[in-house]
């Protein structure tokens, strides 16, 4: 199993949004107001996906993948963009559902 460097995703979400993590689950990560998720890579710690909420503007989607890109490059990592989600509210619990 890899390290997952939480304060590696912290500072490349930072440097590009100037948002912080509100969530961390297992692989994933959430910044403030969940327009995407961060998602580590168990093949390689220096690699991390990402995911856009379903309603992400895509004029701003596509300025935060610039944001994000150059930052992952700041820090000596990449990052591949994946698609989109969405959250579902169940009772207490929510649900991921990647598209």
């Amino acid at each position: 199993m890899i390290y997952r460097d939480l304060e590696k995703v912290r500072t490349i979400i930072d440097e590009a949004t100037g948002l912080e993590v509100s969530y961390a689950y297992d692989d994933l990560v959430f910044p403030d107001h969940t327009a995407f998720i961060m998602q580590f890579d168990d093949t390689k710690a220096t690699h991390f996906f990402c995911y856009f909420h379903k309603d992400c503007n895509p004029e701003d989607q596509k300025t935060l993948e610039e944001k994000l890109t150059a930052s992952c490059i700041n820090q000596k990592c990449t990052i591949v963009f994946k698609g989109s989600f969405e959250l579902e509210q169940q009772g207490e619990s929510v649900n991921i559902h990647f598209l």
